[in-house]
């Protein structure tokens, strides 16, 4: 994520979204990479959080707030992420989509930018 979050340094004036989904199998340190996702969306001046998934992108969604992100939504599923990114995003916004593989999330990106939506 620290790659993704610094190429959108050169926005058109529009929010920075990061849509980011739970990261699999990460045993012991499963909730501390989550926080520091977290804080690090903080760091690179992300206006708003959507974090897809359950425990774990709660922990997420919590230390984003807590480090100083604006906007924190958290959301379930691929599904109600897309209809609430439909609902909220504006022409110049900035939207970064990151998790494991298994979270599917590419499955947002293709549906915000009018693709077939594909699984694995």
């Amino acid at each position: 994520m620290t790659e993704a979050v610094g190429d959108t340094t050169a926005t058109t004036g529009g929010r920075r979204i990061a849509v980011l989904g739970e990261m699999l199998e990460l045993g012991d340190e499963a909730v501390e990479a989550h926080r520091e996702v977290g804080r690090m969306a903080a760091e690179n001046g992300v206006d708003l959080v959507v974090a897809v998934g359950g425990d774990m992108a709660k922990q997420l969604a919590l230390a984003a707030g807590a480090a100083g992100v604006p906007d924190i939504a958290l959301v379930g599923d691929n599904i109600t992420a897309t209809a609430y990114l439909d609902s909220i995003l504006r022409p110049d916004d900035v939207v970064l989509v990151k998790a494991s593989r298994g979270g599917q999330l590419w499955q947002i990106a293709q549906a915000l930018t009018g693709q077939p939506v594909t699984g694995l």
